[in-house]
């Protein structure tokens, strides 16, 4: 049975189970069915036990009752007759019949037909005999032969009676023993079936339930060992088949997690790297201590052996080194120099060459109009960049070349605004202070041959006071001049703004109010210089001839054009039909302040206009081109998600 059941619990554990309950089912009906057939068989036993045994006692009344017969013939004849039937019914009951018919050649069955034999051939014709009424009644030795004929006859009723019994018992046993050999056979398969679903179920589950409980805890080891061919078996090969699946899958999510790792780290690298150099270079782009901090961050992130950065020279002769961590520069120490500068002019794109042991790097440092200079790198003999250390280098050569560019630019810019600048303080001086010398001039040789006659003192002191208010008014003008010149433009515009107007209202005790929309403006150094100095003009001439109680300033950017806008309530020009030099012939200072904003407003390509203010008063307004800001004007604005070459991407 172990064999058959091991055979199919290798195909099918509830094929297995199954046969299982069907034997332990089939052994029960079995067991049953044997006991409801030996039951049937014994079912009739007892009443045949009990008719034998009436017959024992029948046979005592019918020798009994031959005896009474022989005192009383007349009154005991006819009864003698029915203790005979009576005793040849129960001679003939059934049950009698049915238990030799079950068992015909048993002793039962061969002592009941002895029994019938002795019945029909001796007993009973000699109870009839003896039964009979006449002068021959029997005497007492045959009355004694009858007694002894029903005693043996009784004997063998006896016999009968004990074979009956012991075919009952025998029959009983025999159905106590299949009913013991079936409770017994069901112990068995019922046990053999725990020990086999214990070891073909049981412990595969529970071996399976362990390797999913170390599976959840990330142990990727765990394996079912030798699977059979059934269901548990299956299922193990699928457990083996997901956690062999599962290892590659955390195997790959681990390196995938370690590429993403150092991904984020060398992102943040280039990040921190790029914020670095940026505010560097916002601080102080020309600095050295900027670029040798960038160096040294540089050489760290990519991993360098050294590094410099020179700037293309700006007239024959040697580069200028910005910082190094190499001590110097090789080329230079060698002698070389004039050939690296030669060679720098022709780097277009990175040039990477061997020098001894050693690689070469060189990167330019360019922004859209040029190249200012150049980033020599020293790598590892056979190294080479990956793709996004090549990013992060493009893109800081890019931030120092714009860096550098736009430092050029605001030298040149500032340089021309000190030369503009200084032509404005040329014109002013000519147009005030040289007029006021020459008109003290010229009163001085008016002055000459009038004190040399006493008769003209009067012409004299007139000639002496129109000299002294010369002397006054050309000083007064130097102050006002000097006040203009002694102008610092540091900080931002609008700041600088604030405070002039803020410096006029509290010298004149005048309420101004500003207005500034510049939103996406973008003023050049020279621009800015002008615009102020027309600001400071127009509010000056408020102070001195509107007797304005409050004025306004307002500037504005709108469609390519600042609009900068002086207005007071003050008295107004005399006549708006009468010229404007008209108002500032009369005052000096005046007429040179308006000349001096029409040149200021011509060196920025724009017009002064002059007019009255609707309400009183007088307005001064200036236009002049000026270009959006873009993120080309600020080196710093590249900094930006959607720019694709700051942001590295391993």
């Amino acid at each position: 049975m172990r064999l058959f059941w091991n055979a199919l619990s290798r195909r099918s554990i509830m094929l297995g189970i199954a046969i299982g309950m069907i034997a332990i089912t089939a052994i029960g009906v079995g067991g049953i069915a044997t006991s409801v057939i030996v039951a049937e068989r014994i079912q009739g036993s007892g009443s045949a036990i009990n008719v034998a045994g009436s017959l024992r006692k029948q046979s005592h009344r019918m020798g009994s009752q031959v005896l009474a017969d022989s005192l009383n013939q007349a009154e005991s004849h006819g009864r003698l007759l029915v203790a005979i039937n009576q005793f040849e019914a129960s001679l003939a009951d059934p049950s009698l019949r049915g238990a030799m018919a079950r068992a015909p050649d048993s002793d039962y069955a061969r002592t009941f037909r002895s029994v019938l034999q002795t019945w029909h051939q001796r007993l009973k014709p000699r109870l009839i005999q003896e039964s009979l009424p006449g002068p021959n009644l029997g005497s007492l030795d045959q009355h004694n032969a009858l007694l002894q004929l029903i005693d043996a006859f009784v004997d063998e009723i006896n016999t009968m009676v004990a074979q009956l019994e012991a075919d009952t018992e025998a029959r009983i046993t025999h159905m106590r023993g299949i009913l013991g050999a079936a409770l017994f056979l069901i112990i068995i398969v019922l046990f053999v079936s725990m020990y086999l679903v214990h070891r073909n179920v049981l412990a595969p589950l529970a071996q399976l339930v362990e390797n999913a409980a170390t599976l959840a805890r990330g142990e990727f080891s765990a394996r079912i060992q030798a699977p059979g061919e059934d269901e548990l078996g299956q299922l193990g090969r699928a457990f083996n088949t997901m956690a062999e699946e599962l290892s590659k899958l955390y195997r790959g999510l681990e390196q995938r997690v370690q590429e993403k790792t150092a991904a984020l780290t060398r992102s943040n690298q280039s990040l921190e790297l790029l914020y670095n150099a940026i505010s560097h270079l916002h601080k102080a782009p020309l600095a050295p201590e900027t670029y040798e901090a960038m160096l040294k961050e540089i050489e760290a992130v990519l991993g360098l052996k050294g590094s410099l950065a020179c700037l293309m020279p700006k007239h024959d002769g040697n580069a200028t080194l910005l910082a190094t961590s190499l001590g110097g520069c090789f080329d230079q120490n060698r002698g070389d120099c004039a050939s690296c500068v030669a060679s720098l002019a022709q780097v277009e794109r990175w040039r990477q060459h061997r020098d001894g042991d050693d690689e070469i790097l060189s990167v330019p440092l360019r922004d859209n109009e040029g190249i200012y200079g150049v980033l020599r790198l020293i790598l590892a003999p056979g190294q080479r960049l990956e793709p996004w250390q090549e990013q992060l280098l493009e893109a800081l050569s890019r931030h120092i070349g714009i860096a550098l560019g736009i430092s050029h630019r605001t030298e040149q810019e500032r340089l021309l605004a000190l030369q503009e600048e200084r032509s404005v303080i040329a014109r002013e001086l000519h147009d005030s202070i040289a007029q006021s010398l020459t008109y003290m001039k010229i009163q001085a040789s008016l002055l000459q041959p009038v004190l040399a006659e006493p008769d003209r003192r009067e012409e004299a002191e007139a000639t002496l006071r129109d000299l002294r208010e010369g002397i006054t008014s050309a000083y007064r003008q130097l102050r006002e001049l000097l006040a203009t010149f002694r102008l610092k433009m540091e900080g931002d515009f609008l700041d600088l703004l604030r405070r002039t107007v803020t410096e006029f209202s509290d010298r004149g005790g005048l309420d101004i109010a500003l207005d500034t929309r510049l939103e996406g403006c973008h003023l050049t150094p020279n621009q800015e210089i002008h615009a102020l100095q027309i600001i400071r003009e127009a509010l000056y001439n408020v102070l001195r001839h509107a007797e304005a109680r409050q004025a306004w300033v307002r500037v504005h950017f709108a469609e390519g054009e600042v609009q900068v806008t002086v207005e007071d309530d003050g008295l107004g020009l005399p006549d708006p039909e009468t010229s404007t030099e008209a108002k500032f012939t009369s005052a000096g200072h005046a007429h040179y302040g308006l000349n001096i904003m029409r040149e200021r407003a011509q060196s920025l390509r724009g017009q002064v206009l002059l007019g009255v203010r609707s309400g009183g008063g007088t307005r001064v307004q200036l236009r002049f081109p000026a270009q959006a800001r873009s993120p080309a004007d600020t080196p710093f604005k590249l900094a930006r998600p959607d720019t694709p070459s700051i942001l590295p991407t391993p």
